[in-house]
């Protein structure tokens, strides 16, 4: 028998994918869990060759708990109504084999969880469109701590000469820092440098 667990913060959703799974031949519910947290503790006992992981959930979410059952090599497979670039990103990297949406089929699930059992990865159309968009996507800018710092006060609206005068280093240096800032940032001016450290992550929206 394939053994699954399910983790899911919502007693319904648990009990309806318990309902889906016990219909399919060969498989069985070996366990349940209602956060990350809960699923990191009880995985080593139920021992499950599939984890069926939601990734947003009080007391310890989805990411957190794969990045630590991956490393002891138990195969997870993400179940998750989001599908928001960031999260699929951070799941992948955190070691999850395969990333579903909750709209998939009971045959699509089955298949995936038999996939994934099998060692395989299994990524949604949707999902993987996504994942491969943004491993196409150019790296965020890697700015030093000296030239964000100076980004940051450019966002709060300073002049060079006042930049200068809080950091107590000269106006030629501030210049100096925004110009590899515009470098590396791929843009020519004040306002498009904050705009784009803000696109990227670099800098925290205002």
């Amino acid at each position: 028998m394939l053994r699954v667990m399910i983790v899911d913060d919502h007693p319904i959703v648990r009990e309806g994918l318990r309902g889906m799974l016990a219909a399919e031949p060969g498989m069985e519910v070996a366990g349940e869990a209602g956060s990350g947290d809960e699923a990191v503790a009880l995985v080593p006992r139920v021992r499950p060759d599939v984890v069926l992981m939601d990734l947003r959930m009080p007391g310890g979410d989805g990411v957190s708990a794969i990045e630590r059952l991956g490393p002891a090599g138990h195969r997870v497979l993400v179940l998750t109504t989001f599908e928001d670039d960031a999260d699929i990103v951070r799941a992948v990297r955190a070691g999850a084999a395969g990333y579903l949406l909750k709209d998939a089929s009971r045959t699509d699930l089955a298949a995936a969880i038999r996939e994934v059992a099998a060692g395989r990865t299994v990524l949604s159309p949707s999902v993987s469109a996504k994942l491969s968009a943004a491993r196409a996507a150019p790296a965020p800018a890697v700015l030093s701590a000296r030239e964000a710092e100076v980004l940051a006060l450019v966002a709060r609206g300073m002049t060079n000469a006042e930049i200068g005068a809080r950091l107590f280093i000269g106006q030629a240096t501030v210049k100096t820092h925004l110009l590899r800032v515009f470098g590396k940032l791929g843009v020519s001016d004040r306002t498009a440098a904050v705009m784009a450290a803000i696109e990227q992550g670099v800098l925290p929206p205002p």
